[in-house]
């Protein structure tokens, strides 16, 4: 597999996952996260001058009231304040309206960056129920030797059964960087060959986009977007680039658990695949409505427009991955196949407290171009299908199938 990894995920403000909890924020615009060093307090000493009495007379006589009665010790200031920024953000009703404490916030931005320990590959499940292999370019899996499509047959001499659920195999090739760490592989090849290798865990920088030309279908191309990041559009013209050196006739745009990212890298990933006279979503925020049209990013050097395209989606993909394939399905440029996604279409901006604590707020809301009101719902694959009990990829075969009939191949 083909991957450009990229430093600094993060980079500004993301959307998509919220530590432990997916998908619980929305769209958050790029840019430099704003301070709010001079609304630091909401209780205590250092509210605004003039204002404590005005605006929270009754949060005020309440804390006095308690600190004067009550049984028990108080939390400290700090803890007295975070609940009462809790308490008043859950007056607005909207989940993705939040507060996070420092050491959370830190973990978030650690997290979404998008580092593990691991062996740098990635783990996909057959049609046949195979796990196969592939590695991300230049990672530790890859300089061991490993190639796209080698098949997984033992961890650590545990032999990798066919029911293995996904997210198993997954964590079983992944672990604490620390000295003679790693991982016992046993892979075979469709040629009959078989490698051992062991293999050092490293800390592994997870590409936004990977991409490969199918082994099961050599006239298509597959391409992955993980997460929309800031080297999104400069990975995405790698990928345009390899496969048209292979000659391939089709596309497969594969969105599938992609839980969002960066606003303007997302739009610049739809605009790729289409003409320069669409409209790729419309905003509405306080200020009214906006359209936002296609925007090209100098970072890829050839539209792909000449290509079929099928885009497959899942529960799993919302927020930015919705954009992109509400844009290209409007736009009649792909069809979608998989499952009806999760239905996230708000914007949100991440702004950073003076105590290194953050504020996440909903600042608008989003549409195809169709104007269809979405948020909740999600959108319809042309093509939908039951997940497979066995977790054996049956929308990448139907998106094969999807393909080639467009091809006429």
């Amino acid at each position: 597999m083909r991957s450009s990894p990229g430093a600094g995920l993060l980079r500004g403000i993301l959307i998509g996952v919220l530590l432990g909890a997916v998908f619980t924020a929305g769209f958050v615009v790029r840019g430099a996260i704003p301070s709010l060093a001079a609304h630091e307090a909401v209780i205590g000493e250092n509210l605004p001058a003039n204002s404590s009495a005005e605006q929270f007379p009754l949060l005020l006589e309440a804390k006095a009231l308690i600190e004067e009665h009550y049984l028990r010790p108080l939390p400290n200031q700090t803890t007295l304040q975070y609940g009462a920024v809790r308490g008043f953000l859950g007056t607005l009703q909207d989940r993705l309206t939040y507060f996070i404490e420092p050491a959370v916030a830190a973990s978030e931005s650690n997290v979404l960056a998008g580092e593990y320990g691991g062996i740098g590959v990635q783990v996909r499940r057959d049609e046949a129920g195979k796990f196969r292999l592939y590695p991300f370019r230049e990672g530790p899996a890859a300089r061991a030797g490993l190639l796209d499509g080698d098949i997984l047959l033992k961890v650590n001499d545990q032999e990798i059964a066919p029911e293995t659920p996904q997210d198993a195999a997954d964590q079983l090739l992944r672990g604490e960087v620390k000295a003679d760490s790693g991982v016992k592989l046993l892979v075979g090849r469709d040629s009959g060959e078989t490698l051992e290798r062991f293999i050092l865990f490293e800390t592994i920088e997870v590409p936004s986009v990977v991409w490969r030309v199918l082994a099961e279908a050599p006239e298509l191309g597959y391409i992955q977007i993980l997460r929309f990041t800031s080297r999104t559009p400069e990975e995405l013209n790698d990928a345009f680039e390899d496969l048209r050196a292979a000659a391939v006739k089709g596309i497969a745009l594969d969105m599938r658990n992609n839980p969002g990212g960066l606003l303007l890298e997302s739009i610049q990933v739809a605009s790729a695949f289409l003409p320069d006279d669409k409209i790729i979503l419309i905003e509405r925020n306080k200020s009214g409505e906006k359209q936002y049209a296609i925007n090209n990013s100098d970072k890829i050097s050839q539209k792909m427009l000449d290509l079929p395209l099928v885009v497959l989606v899942n529960k799993g993909s919302a927020s930015a991955a919705e954009l992109v394939a509400g844009a290209l399905k409007d736009n009649g440029r792909a069809l979608l196949v998989g499952q009806q996604t999760f239905g996230k279409w708000s914007i949100q901006l991440i702004f950073q407290l003076s105590d290194k604590s953050s504020l996440h707020v909903t600042t608008g809301e989003f549409y195809p171009p169709s104007r269809a009101q979405l948020d909740g719902i999600g959108l319809t694959p042309d093509i939908l299908m039951i997940p497979d009990q066995n977790g054996r990829d049956v929308e990448l075969g139907e998106t094969i199938r999807a393909l080639r009939k467009q091809i006429g191949s």
